[in-house]
């Protein structure tokens, strides 16, 4: 039963994880939704703030404007009153009408009519005494009202210039207070449209001036149709009957949902409005939201297609550790019939299975290894090493590595073997353990070994050869430019060496080679000191971080070493032993900007010929030569 509860488990496990997958990525589209429609808010609340700063400064203006023209006709009402329309004070009104109207600014005109709607006196220079402004809706009511305020009239269009203006009127009266004409200031309706027109509110947006109850008196788009017309069903109808002010949501005669902003003035009957269309103020969230969804759908995509190669994953997993503990038996027959070692180790890391191969490798039966810890032969200098990896698997870095180490075998001797470790899981892919296949591998590290040996050594002598001289030389010249220190070469030559060979043959000139390599090896005394052999009976001394003076005592050491030697040598006279002639060279690369390692060497084995020609048997030091070349920065880490 338990074993059937468990497979179920295992096979739920697979819908719980797709489950999983699932409401992420619900939760991610919910979430990028609900922050989508808050950005969307938010670009309408902005754009009520940018149109209500906008309409508070267009009521300003407007109340600025009525204000101008109030204060001009109430100074008209008060001298046409004072004087009741004697044809003197006529004649001066008109005069200074005339006088006033260059600088009237943005009003239109001044106009005075008397009882019966005639022309008294106007800033326009045109006659209007065949005018009648009776017929005219401010004129009526100023007639019928005995209300002294500054009356805006519904805009008309001007008798003299054919525009639509709006009137701004005051009454004025006979001394017995009877109805005795009007005083009339008129602001053309085209010079709050070019105003407006300023406003970068978009390509839709719109902003009108509107009478009490909703007369538009000016229109930023104005084409010739929307001043004077009554429109209380557009917008007026949504307005609080007590509202100063606020925003508007609401559909324009174009079909366009709008967003707009009103404001009442508090002095006038006038109503400020302007509006975008939603879908103007919209657009660059509208870009940048389908931008962001396109991304969070891809993103939800991606995390569905990982979500399902993690389930077939899962899926695969478990089959393999059902199939691994459901073959346990096929295992150990092919572990046993192997001819590498086949362990099976817990993850306490002791051995829990050793195939027969053990025999063969370790000198141990399999019995005798059961329930020992796996690295207790290993070498103590690579129990770190072999550690790391157990420790690596453990913490699922990977699920195999190859380790090469030293282990102890049953006689006592040390081999090298290779182990290729293998991580075992539980059905629920918890780590249980490891799978180690081991094979001898010590030839193939002893061969390796003498390979690399023999790729840097000098067979007969032992020192570095000149490939490993050559690369020495190029990394100490580099150490030498970073860190700003000398660098001293050596060059030795062995002196009339094909006689010592024609004299005594070629075994012995070995033999002397041989003596030479090991008093050059003597001398070598620090790690970064390097002998080599040139080439046939040449030599090389390279000394990292050593000035002349102390490249001259290491060669003169060399040179009277040879001497105590006592190499015979009859054909080398007149001292008739083995003698060596001996060429140095030091450089401070970083310092002295010198043209590359191949300088140096030039040096040295000019100075070597020197010592030839001036006799052999000596050291002779580049600078009592010649100077190295000099060469550009460049040149120098070449």
């Amino acid at each position: 039963m338990d074993g059937i509860s468990h497979r179920a488990g295992l096979q739920r496990l697979p819908v719980w994880a797709a489950v999983f997958v699932v409401l992420v990525c619900l939760a991610i589209v919910a979430s990028t939704g609900w922050t989508e429609w808050a950005s969307r808010d938010n670009e309408l609340r902005n754009a009520e703030i940018e149109l209500s700063n906008l309409v508070q400064s267009l009521r300003q203006h407007a109340d600025d404007t009525a204000e101008l023209a109030e204060s001009i006709l109430t100074g008209m009402v008060s001298g046409l009153e004072t004087d009741n329309g004697n044809p003197a004070r006529l004649a001066r009104l008109q005069a200074i009408l005339n006088a006033r109207k260059p600088g009237l600014g943005r009003i239109r005109g001044l106009f005075v009519y008397d009882e019966n709607g005639r022309w008294l006196a106007t800033t326009e220079g045109v006659n209007l005494a065949s005018y009648n402004k009776s017929d005219r809706d401010y004129f009526r009511y100023h007639r019928g009202s005995g209300d002294r305020a500054m009356f805006i009239g519904r805009p008309v269009q001007s008798k003299s210039s054919g525009q639509w203006v709006i009137t701004l009127s005051r009454r004025w009266n006979h001394p017995d207070g009877s109805f005795a004409g009007v005083v009339t200031a008129t602001v053309e309706s085209s010079y709050f449209s070019k105003f407006y027109a300023q406003f970068d509110i978009g390509q839709r947006g719109a902003i009108s001036l509107q009478g009490a109850e909703g007369t538009t008196l000016a229109h930023s788009r104005d084409d010739g149709t929307a001043v004077g017309r009554d429109r209380p069903g557009q917008f007026f109808q949504t307005l609080p009957v007590n509202a100063i002010s606020g925003a508007l949501h609401f559909r324009s005669q174009d079909g366009l949902q709008r967003l707009g902003f009103f404001q009442r003035s508090d002095r006038y009957p006038l109503v400020v409005l302007a509006s975008k269309s939603q879908d103007d103020v919209l657009a660059r969230w509208d870009s940048d939201a389908r931008a962001r969804l396109a991304l969070v759908i891809c993103l939800v995509v991606l995390i569905a297609a990982i979500g399902a190669f993690l389930v077939l994953q899962l899926l695969r997993g478990q089959r393999l550790a059902l199939a691994l503990a459901e073959n346990e038996d096929s295992f150990r027959m092919l572990a046993e019939g192997s001819s590498d070692m086949v362990m099976r180790i817990g993850k306490d890391e002791r051995i829990e299975y050793v195939s027969p191969s053990s025999v063969r490798i370790l000198g141990w039966q399999p019995r005798q290894l059961v329930g020992q810890g796996a690295l207790a032969a290993v070498n103590p200098l690579d129990v770190p090493h072999v550690q790391e990896f157990f420790a690596s698997l453990k913490r699922g870095e990977s699920e195999e590595a190859r380790v090469t180490f030293r282990t102890r075998c049953r006689n006592g001797a040390e081999i090298w073997v290779e182990s290729t470790l293998r991580v075992t899981r539980k059905s629920k892919g918890a780590i249980d353990g490891f799978i180690v296949v081991t094979r001898d591998v010590t030839q193939q590290k002893t061969l390796q070994g003498r390979l690399e040996i023999m790729a840097i050594e000098d067979g007969l002598t032992g020192l570095a050869n000149r490939r490993r001289f050559d690369e020495r030389l190029r990394e100490e010249w580099g150490r030498a430019y970073r860190e700003r220190t000398s660098l001293s070469l050596l060059m030795i030559d062995i002196d009339h060496f094909k006689a010592f060979n024609d004299s005594y043959g070629h075994p012995a000139g070995d033999e002397c080679l041989h003596t030479i390599a090991g008093i050059l090896a003597d001398e070598a005394h620090r790690s970064t000191d390097l002998a080599a052999r040139y080439g046939g009976e040449e030599f090389a001394m390279l000394l990292p971080n050593t000035d002349a003076e102390g490249c001259a005592r290491i060669g003169e050491r060399i040179r009277r070493a040879l001497r105590e030697a006592a190499i015979a040598h009859a054909r080398n006279l007149p001292s008739g032993i083995v003698t060596a002639s001996l060429g140095g060279a030091v450089c401070r690369p970083g310092v002295e900007r010198s043209a590359g390692p191949a300088s140096l060497v030039d040096a040295a084995d000019r100075a070597l010929y020197a010592a030839k020609d001036g006799g052999r048997d000596r050291l002779v030091m580049a600078a009592e030569v010649v100077s190295l070349p000099a060469a550009s920065p460049a040149a120098a880490m070449a």
